[in-house]
């Protein structure tokens, strides 16, 4: 099994894990609400009808859920993307609990072999996913596609993690990094600020974090640098 098999392997059982044992908006796991970050950028939606949003790696809706609920009214529409059978499933449910299964469009794929269509979308958001990407190549590619996919005035919402460690919380020993891209923070920004070159930087914020998660029934401290990157296209 190739690295990239294996650490898909363990982020499947983890977060299949996570959504069958967790409900979303219930206390008790990172499911309990949405990233503040994406919230707050939709009153600079406000004005704007047909909405059309792009949501890399959604799960079961922790962000598309609640944007769905705040576009409704406007004929928006939010494309959710992801690979696991687990999230979609539970994203449909969650859809029609919440009333807004109309805005909510699932589809099943690889973010990293996503084709985003040019000049499609007014907000794309990729909370945590970017860094489960095959590659570096790929990961610099997804987010070109993302940059063409974006419409004049639109806003790309990326929160990314970098330089992360885990440890076993037990013996204190380093384990192998559960996470396809793993890079320096600075490197990881300087490619951000590379591709989107030109556009309006509208939050740039690196936040160091540790938080408790599971591996193969272990309890594992998981430290990372969070970049937290938000840019508007500026219209021609």
């Amino acid at each position: 099994m190739s690295r990239v098999d294996l650490i898909r392997k363990e982020e499947k059982k983890y977060h299949d894990f996570c959504y069958e044992n967790y409900k979303l908006f219930e206390e008790g796991s990172w499911l309990y609400k949405p990233v503040k970050t994406v919230m707050d950028l939709l009153p600079l939606f406000n004005n704007k009808e047909n909405i059309r949003v792009l949501d890399l790696g959604s799960g079961v809706g922790r962000n598309s859920i609640p944007i769905a609920q705040e576009i409704k009214e406007k004929n928006g529409q939010v494309v959710c993307v992801d690979l696991l059978d687990s999230a979609l499933d539970k994203l449909k449910l969650y859809s029609e609990e919440y009333e807004v299964k109309e805005v909510i469009k699932p589809q099943k794929a690889d973010i990293g072999h996503y084709d985003i269509k040019k000049n499609e979308y007014d907000f794309i958001v990729a909370v945590s996913t970017l860094e489960h990407v095959e590659s570096e190549d790929i990961f610099e590619s997804v987010i070109r596609q993302m940059a063409l996919g974006t419409k004049d005035e639109g806003i790309n919402c990326i929160i990314v993690n970098s330089e992360v460690e885990e440890i076993d919380i037990k013996s204190n020993q380093k384990l192998d990094v559960m996470m396809e891209i793993n890079i320096k923070t600075e490197d990881m920004i300087n490619k951000l600020d590379r591709i989107y070159e030109g556009w309006e930087l509208l939050n740039k914020l690196v936040k160091p974090l540790e938080y408790k998660i599971v591996r193969d029934e272990k309890d594992v401290l998981l430290k990372t640098n969070a970049i937290t990157y938000v840019v508007r296209k500026i219209g021609i």
